[in-house]
């Protein structure tokens, strides 16, 4: 059995001749199967600013044959390999006498564990978070580490809540207690940088065209 590519797709690349990279889509599962390369493993983590209706993602039930909530329903095909973490808190996303600035500390304490220092100068203090522990261990078999991607670029200096520092509210990644990772927000950069070829000869009428797609 193979996935297949929209005729969509296809034909919007009609026209370019384009070097495109082999992409995993394009092969058929039982070669992918049969690859005798380990594939490597994955985490990722998403981040929702702004919250989410739980009672829309909750399971209502315990155990192996728990029932899905609508939203869910998509992965009903993998819920033997899902499990659904409830009742967890990050409390260092809480004041804890450090007054207003929720959406700064939800941020930075999300992957961090740690209660990020209430400053909008350039003496940031959080920690490293869960992403780049992991980065570290199973980022040595990927072409890239980790890869931060984002909606908005945000800012990474001045006051942006209540006397938070820009680079909380911007940054859910950090490799360091003073350093956060800035996210790609460009899905074409994203893509270059996973695949792209650098080459000298091209002319710019064909980066151009390559570019519309």
């Amino acid at each position: 059995m193979s996935q297949t590519i929209s005729r969509r797709t296809v034909l919007r690349g009609v026209g370019t001749a384009l070097a495109l990279p082999l992409l995993e889509g394009m092969l058929p599962l039982s070669a992918l199967a049969q690859s005798a390369k380990p594939q490597a493993k994955r985490v990722a983590f998403f981040f929702v600013p702004n919250g989410m209706h739980m009672p829309d993602w909750t399971p209502t039930t315990e155990g192996k044959d728990f029932a899905l909530p609508y939203l869910m329903e998509p992965l009903k095909n993998v819920r033997q390999s899902l499990t659904v973490l409830t009742g967890l808190t990050q409390d260092k996303a809480r004041a804890n006498g450090d007054g207003g600035g929720d959406h700064a500390r939800s941020a930075a304490a999300w992957l961090t564990g740690c209660q990020p220092r209430k400053t909008s100068g350039a003496n940031i203090k959080a920690g490293i978070s869960a992403d780049q522990i992991a980065a570290r261990t199973v980022g040595k078999k990927t072409k890239f580490p980790s890869l931060e991607i984002g909606c908005e670029r945000g800012g990474m200096a001045g006051d942006c809540d209540s006397g938070y520092s820009c680079a909380y509210s911007s940054s859910i990644s950090w490799r360091g207690e003073a350093t956060p990772v800035a996210k790609e927000v460009d899905p074409r950069l994203v893509f270059e940088r996973l695949f792209g070829v650098s080459d000298p000869t091209e002319t710019a009428q064909s980066r151009y065209r390559r570019n519309l797609y």
